[in-house]
């Protein structure tokens, strides 16, 4: 028991180097992903081949690749990265297709007819954008950030590849040293289904207190 007590404090600090990976990575893959799907729709018909090529090959790939690249490629090009940056860049990057996907589906869920009806009543497209749409589609999305949050969250693990001290890493290093599997593997579940929980959590409080999220989901 006293030994497992010992381990608490290793997986508090991983688990802080965990959070910032995850909730760095998921922010600018959520504005990323949203920036990608601005420009689906500002551009249309030419911007589609690549937005289908980028969604394509970034979520037909394993992230354990991307990562690679990013952390063994980029030096090539004479740009360094520490192993915690091309987590956080390449896990971004990765996520970004997904969210990008996510705010697609979002958007295509606004009624058209909506939109067509605000035309006819002369309501501009900016104004129609801001009170109609969006407000519509970020209820949508919503809950759908919050699941693709919580597998950024999972997916940061993959960075024990390249030695960054967050949770699997911290559990495989004491697994080696100790030869102990249980107490180590319980914590690590552990401390994951809190991250995952708290996330859930928010995503709940915001989706009942912010109020066109609560009206229109």
């Amino acid at each position: 028991m006293n030994n497992f007590i010992a381990l608490v404090p290793r997986f508090i600090e991983a688990m802080g180097i965990t959070l910032e990976v995850s909730v760095l990575a998921a922010f600018i893959g959520i504005v990323a992903g949203f920036a990608i799907n601005a420009m689906r729709l500002a551009f249309g018909r030419p911007f589609a081949l690549v937005y289908g090529a980028f969604v394509w090959l970034v979520r037909g790939t394993p992230y354990l690749s991307q990562l690679v690249i990013v952390y063994f490629g980029l030096p090539v090009l004479g740009v360094t990265l520490s192993a915690v940056q091309a987590t956080i860049l390449s896990l971004a990057f990765y996520s970004s297709a997904y969210f990008a996907e996510l705010f697609r589906a979002a958007w295509a869920s606004v009624p058209r007819g909506q939109l067509e009806a605000a035309a006819a009543f002369g309501v501009s497209r900016r104004d129609a954008f801001r009170s109609i749409e969006l407000p519509q589609a970020l209820a949508f999305a919503a809950p759908l950030i919050a699941n693709q949050t919580i597998l950024v969250i999972k997916e940061s693990a993959v960075a024990s590849i390249i030695t960054v001290p967050e949770l699997t890493m911290t559990a495989s290093d004491i697994v080696a040293s100790s030869y102990t599997y249980i107490g180590p593997y319980a914590l690590l579940i552990a401390c994951y289904w809190l991250l995952t929980q708290a996330v859930s959590l928010i995503a709940q409080a915001a989706t009942s207190r912010i109020p066109f999220l609560k009206k229109t989901s």
